[in-house]
Formats: C-alpha cells, sequence, structure tokens
C-alpha cells in the first residue's frame, strides 16, 4: 500500500528556530529541572535515521511479513470470524463526518453521531431482546468485564460464577478488570456433551453471587440453554449475564427470551473485518432497571423545540463528565465507528438476511463436519447441538496437522492447546456463509492427506 502522508524530517536550521522562539539556546536547556545524576550522558542504543525512501521499504518489509486471511482459504474463528461486508459499510464509513467524528463533549451539536448511536443501539437491543444499550463498548472481553462490574454494583456481592464455556480470553480480561477488587471468580467445568452443567453451576451459586455467566454459543460452539441457568441466578438473588455471539440471534433465542438480566459479547461478525485482531466492537445491553449501572454513553430520542425527531445524550456516567468516584466505568470513549459499521450491516442484510447469513453458516459447518469425521480417527468432540463452529479431534498432535494444512493454503482452525495444554489433538473449526461446497470437500480431502 503507498504511503499517504508525507515525511517531514526537521532540520537543524528549524531546532534552531523553535529554540530561539522559545528562548533556549540548546534542546538540554529543556530538561535542567531534572537532576544531573538522573540524565541520559550519552546516545541512545538507536539505529540511525533513515531517509523517507529507506524508511518507506523498511515499513513495506515488516508489512510483507504478515500472513492476511485473504491469502488463505480460512476457518479460524475462536471470537473472530471472516464473514462478507457489503461494500455499502466500507463505502459509508469512508464519509468524513464519520471517520473523522470524536467524542461529542457538546453532544446536542452532533446530531448526526447521535443518531448512528441511537440506532445502533436499537439494533443491539432488538438482537438481544434487552431494553437499552450502551452506545459500544472495546471489545467482547470488555463487555463482559463490565457486565460483571454491573452486577456487582447492583448487588453489592463480589462473586463471579462463570461456566467454563466463556471464551479464555474474556475471562482474562475479567480477572485483569477485577484484579485489585474484592471479586472472586469461580469457574464451573462443562459436561462430558460439551455444554453447562445446572448442577455444577448451581452448586457454585450462594447468597454471596453477583452475576451467573453462560456464553451461548459457548467458546467450543455449542448451543445452551439459557433459562435453567436464568432461575439459578435469580434463586439466589444473583444477576444472569449471557455472553452472546450476535449473528447466532437470527436463529437462536435471545438473551431476553432466555431470561437474561445483561447481554454482552462481540461485534466482528457485523460487517467488521479480521484486521488482524482489531479494532473490534464490545456491545452491552442490559434490562430497565439496570440502566443506572452501564458504563459509557446512552443516546436517547427526544423532540427539539420546533417538534421536530431529535436525538440527545441520555446518560453519560463515565469519569470525564461526572465526579471520577461516581463514575460507572473508566471507559474514555467507545467504538463509534466500528458501531456504526455494525448498524449499516445490520441495515443493508436486514432480519431476513442475517438469518440466511446465519442459516448458511450453519449449514456449511454440519456438512463439513460430516464430512471429517468419515476420515479415520477424526471425530467431532462434542455430541451436543451447535452453531457454526465445532472443536474436532483430529486424534494426533494438531500442530503438525494445522501446519501441513497451511502448506496447502488452508487455515484450518484453532489449536485448543493455545487455551488448554492438555487438549492438544483438538482443534476450532469455524465455517461461515463464504464458504463454498467445492472449499469444504478441498478442506476434507486435505486433512485426510494431512493425517495419511
Amino acid at each position: 500500500m503507498p504511503f499517504e502522508h508525507p515525511y517531514l524530517p526537521q532540520t537543524p536550521s528549524d531546532e534552531a528556530a523553535m529554540l530561539a522562539a522559545i528562548g533556549v539556546s540548546s534542546i538540554a536547556d529543556l530538561f535542567q529541572h531534572i537532576p544531573a545524576e538522573l540524565r541520559l550522558t550519552g546516545k541512545l542504543d538507536l539505529p540511525d535515521h533513515l531517509t523517507e525512501m529507506e524508511l518507506k521499504d523498511e515499513f513495506q518489509a515488516l508489512g510483507n511479513a504478515n500472513q492476511s486471511t485473504g491469502r488463505f482459504d480460512n476457518y479460524l474463528g475462536a471470537g473472530a470470524y471472516e464473514h462478507y461486508s457489503p461494500s455499502a459499510v466500507r463505502h459509508l464509513l469512508s464519509r468524513s463526518e464519520f471517520y473523522t467524528s470524536y467524542t461529542p463533549y457538546q453532544p446536542e451539536m452532533t446530531q448526526g453521531v447521535l443518531q448512528a448511536l441511537f440506532e445502533y443501539q436499537s439494533c443491539v437491543c432488538s438482537l438481544t431482546g434487552m431494553d437499552v444499550s450502551n452506545a459500544s463498548l472495546y471489545e467482547g472481553g470488555h463487555a463482559l468485564a463490565e457486565a460483571c462490574l454491573m452486577a456487582h454494583a447492583r448487588t453489592g456481592r463480589n462473586r463471579v460464577v462463570l461456566s467454563a464455556g466463556v471464551h479464555p480470553e474474556s475471562l482474562q480480561v475479567l480477572r485483569t478488570y477485577t484484579r485489585n477488587l474484592d471479586t472472586e471468580i469461580v469457574v464451573a467445568p462443562l459436561g462430558a456433551d460439551g455444554r453447562s452443567d445446572p448442577a455444577a453451576l448451581k452448586a457454585l451459586v450462594n447468597d454471596a453471587t453477583a452475576a451467573l455467566v453462560l456464553a451461548n454459543p459457548n467458546f467450543f460452539g455449542v448451543i445452551e440453554d439459557g433459562a435453567p441457568f436464568a432461575e439459578i441466578a435469580h434463586a439466589a438473588g444473583a444477576l444472569f449475564i449471557m455472553a452472546v455471539e450476535p449473528v447466532s440471534l437470527a436463529l437462536l433465542k435471545s438473551p431476553g427470551e432466555c431470561g437474561a438480566d445483561i447481554a454482552c459479547g462481540e461485534g466482528q461478525s457485523l460487517g467488521i473485518p479480521l484486521s488482524y485482531g482489531g479494532p473490534y466492537l464490545g456491545f452491552l445491553a442490559a434490562k430497565m432497571e439496570l440502566v443506572r449501572q452501564m458504563p459509557g454513553r446512552i443516546c436517547g430520542q427526544t423532540k427539539d423545540n420546533r417538534g421536530q425527531r431529535a436525538f440527545v445524550l441520555t446518560l453519560q456516567t463515565r469519569e470525564q463528565h461526572i465526579r471520577r468516584e461516581k463514575a460507572n466505568s473508566n471507559i474514555c470513549t467507545n467504538q463509534t465507528l466500528l458501531a456504526l459499521a455494525a448498524t449499516i450491516y445490520l441495515g443493508a442484510v436486514g432480519p431476513q438476511g442475517l438469518k440466511e447469513v446465519a442459516s448458511q453458516g450453519a449449514r456449511k459447518a454440519h456438512y463439513l463436519a460430516a464430512e471429517l469425521s468419515k476420515i479415520k480417527g477424526v471425530k467431532v468432540r462434542y455430541s451436543a447441538p451447535w452453531f457454526n463452529e465445532f472443536t474436532l479431534d483430529v486424534g494426533v498432535d494438531s500442530g503438525p496437522v494445522l501446519k501441513a494444512m497451511q502448506a496447502k493454503g488452508i487455515l484450518a482452525g484453532v489449536a485448543l492447546s493455545r487455551y488448554y495444554p492438555d487438549r492438544g489433538h483438538e482443534i476450532l473449526v469455524a465455517v461461515t456463509e463464504v464458504k463454498k461446497k467445492a472449499k469444504l470437500d478441498r478442506y476434507a480431502a486435505a486433512l485426510r492427506e494431512a493425517l495419511a
């Protein structure tokens, strides 16, 4: 990709002019207030500066070292999925009034940004079956952590019980968020069929529990029934949180239908490219009675003094807007551009289109799983129903198998040993609507050769 920004070096005469303007004779004079024993006396151990042409070549070489999923037949998932994004998404995002907008410090002056966020919130509420959504968070793990903090603030309790089906990276984010808080995090194992065990979770929920957390589909692709877990949480006076994959909600019951108090998740599937892992989009929605515990901002709709539709920043419980000790969260901004991307995507595909995306992914994933199960020594790990992602046991160490598949131009899945060292034979395979039957058959043939 060609450089779009000029290379602007500062010459010695430029430096001399700037120093003269501020009334000092050298750059060293700017550091006189620092004790001499703390100042660097020699040169930094850095390479010599480069010319503009050399710098461009250096960055081009670094960029070429990346392996783009566009060069492979991609079956990676585990929270980041290859979906088709209509061209309208990128086209509209390229409008300068969207990609240059920032935090609306005078919000009612930026009606376009407020309307975009209001429509985004409406889409999230429609998908999740919740009453209110905030104006987005950084990514899925952040959304889960904020949901648990909401439960803590609402209940005054410090125990969070999670199913082992929650994404392990989200669990890491939660542990980081709560490391300096008096929070107890407890993880319940899955049942043999890959679903969360209600009895195991019920045994861990007590009167100190702020929240019970369930992922659907869970990290291993398995579909969960949220209703029994909502009953367990509510019987103990705890909140029920569901971390959900948004495309799946076109086919599965929404968190609201399952009795959840808070819904959260990663919105990357909604028209946002993989982009080497980010930036992505965290979404968070809840029942109306929890609105005062929600982090970030909430945009609302009203009428102006002429009776016309208008938008306002209804709540802004972040530390830059109110007293820090009263803030619900220290989130400083949101993913407005990516929230807009998700809104455009949902508007472009519509409810029926999203259902088709979900249906195609599920059908194609089950076709591939059936073909792979015909290979000797290969089996789908869990018997419970699953959506468009499944855990595959290849019978041998998955590392060499994945390398052999990559050599054939196929990113065959995510090695579960990355998260669970004792699961060296298993990979997580994701299939979306972009895969054609010929590619699925090619995957099966390549795996058969790799295991021969």
